[in-house]
């Protein structure tokens, strides 16, 4: 087993390296900008860019040659019998910023009991059920296109960090159950979920989607000042 103090070490130079990347100038890129989670463009109005993957464009397949990592990729139903494709990269580590990615899946939703059927395994999770997929639908899943993409850094982030890099939220909403913070950039697409102590969890969606996101937290949560 690794020594303490030398796993504390790494540990604390790991937190260091991302702060400092997360504290240069904007103009500033470690090694390609594109792969930086504040770089977020709109090729299109119903597209989102960022990490080097345009969502609703960009392929699984794309994707796994973009992060140089080949993704886990199962399907999920909810405790709500909702069904849900998804992509999952352990650690990702893009200009020197470790994270773990998920990325859900464009499948349209009448394919969706299909994929769930031809099904190999089927595990219960603490959230529902999740589902191995077949040869033939895993190749085709690799083929579809990304929805959303879900960016869960390795260290928790400094609020000052994240304003400094995505700038003042449109809104603030506290989750009545879990009292979990939402700060909300509809232009972007983007939720930056705050948890006290947790990391951040930053996902990503095109502005035109950002409703289905958005609208449900607005109805059940509470906007804060």
């Amino acid at each position: 087993m690794m020594d303490r103090k030398i796993l504390l070490g790494v540990v604390a130079f790991a937190a260091v390296s991302l702060s400092i990347a997360l504290m240069l100038p904007e103009d500033t890129t470690v090694n390609n900008g594109d792969t930086l989670p504040w770089n977020i463009v709109h090729p299109t109005p119903y597209t989102t860019r960022v990490l080097g993957v345009t969502l609703g464009e960009s392929t699984l397949e794309q994707a796994e040659l973009k992060f140089e990592e080949a993704a886990v990729v199962s399907m999920f139903q909810s405790a709500d019998s909702k069904l849900a494709v998804e992509a999952f990269f352990e650690e990702i580590n893009l200009n020197g910023l470790k994270a773990k990615i998920v990325l859900t899946m464009e499948i349209p939703s009448f394919e969706l009991p299909g994929i769930f059927d031809r099904g190999l395994r089927m595990n219960t999770t603490t959230s529902g059920k999740r589902i191995t997929l077949s040869t033939e639908d895993l190749a085709r899943v690799r083929k579809s296109p990304i929805g959303s993409l879900t960016y869960l850094p390795t260290v928790r982030l400094d609020e000052a960090v994240l304003i400094k890099r995505f700038g003042e939220p449109a809104q603030r909403v506290r989750e009545t159950k879990s009292g979990a913070i939402h700060w909300l950039y509809p232009q972007h697409g983007l939720d930056i979920t705050l948890g006290g102590d947790e990391k951040p969890l930053l996902q990503y969606l095109s502005p035109t989607n950002f409703e289905l996101l958005s609208a449900p937290l607005l109805a059940q949560g509470e906007i804060l000042k």
